[in-house]
C-alpha cells in the first residue's frame, strides 16, 4: 500500500487558482510524511463563497510561494515515484495540470486513482461518497476543506478498503474494484 493522496482548495471557479495543497505520503499501509503549504494563487483574491468553504483568505495567502516555488524541490519531490490518490481525482488532478500549465512547467505523467470512485464499489449501500460523508461513516474526524486533512481522510479510505478485503497491495486493490489507474498529461481529463 503505497500512494501519496493530494488535494488542493482554490481561491475562485479556476483550477490555476490553487490556494493550498496537502499531501500525505503511505508506506506499507502506514503514513509516513505529510506536506501542506498555502499558495499564493496567480490572481490574489479569493472568492468569498469559497473563503466560507474552505476559511482562506487573501490575508492568508498573501505572503505564500507561488506554486511554481513550491513545485520542484516540494510537491513533485514529495510525490516522487508514488501514485496519487484524490477524492473526485478529476478536480485534483485539473488543478495540478492548470498549475503547471500556468506556470509553463513540465506535466509529469503521474499515475492517479479516483477514490470517490473505489468508495463507490466498495461500499455501493452508502447514499452519498463525499468524503465528509465517508468520514462520518468511519468515524473519521477532521477538518473538512483542509487540503492537508482532505489527503488524509482520503488515504484512510483507501486503507479502509484495503483492510474490509484484505488486499495486500494498491495494484490487488485496484484490480479487485477494476478501479483505472489514469496518466496525468498536458491534455484535458
Amino acid at each position: 500500500m503505497d500512494f501519496v493522496t493530494i488535494d488542493f482548495e482554490t481561491a475562485i471557479n479556476s483550477q490555476e487558482s490553487a490556494c493550498s495543497v496537502g499531501l500525505v505520503k503511505f508506506e506499507n499501509g502506514e503514513i509516513t510524511d505529510t506536506y501542506y503549504s498555502l499558495i499564493r494563487p496567480p490572481k490574489l483574491y479569493i472568492r468569498q463563497d469559497f473563503t466560507e468553504i474552505h476559511g482562506l483568505t487573501v490575508d492568508d495567502v498573501k505572503d505564500a510561494p507561488r506554486f511554481n516555488e513550491l513545485w520542484e524541490s516540494g510537491i513533485k519531490t514529495f510525490i516522487g515515484d508514488f501514485p496519487l490518490a484524490a477524492h473526485f481525482a478529476q478536480f485534483d488532478m485539473g488543478v495540478l495540470r492548470a498549475v503547471l500549465q500556468w506556470y509553463e512547467l513540465d506535466v509529469p505523467a503521474f499515475p492517479y486513482f479516483c477514490t470517490c470512485n473505489l468508495s463507490k464499489r466498495v461500499w455501493p449501500e452508502l447514499k452519498s461518497h463525499a468524503l465528509t460523508s465517508l468520514a462520518g461513516y468511519f468515524g473519521i474526524k477532521y477538518n473538512a476543506h483542509n487540503a492537508l486533512d482532505d489527503a488524509m481522510t482520503c488515504g484512510k479510505l483507501v486503507l479502509n478498503a484495503s483492510q474490509k478485503y484484505g488486499s495486500g497491495s494498491l495494484k490487488e486493490l485496484l484490480s479487485r474494484f477494476r478501479i483505472k489507474i489514469s496518466i496525468l498529461n498536458s491534455e484535458h481529463l
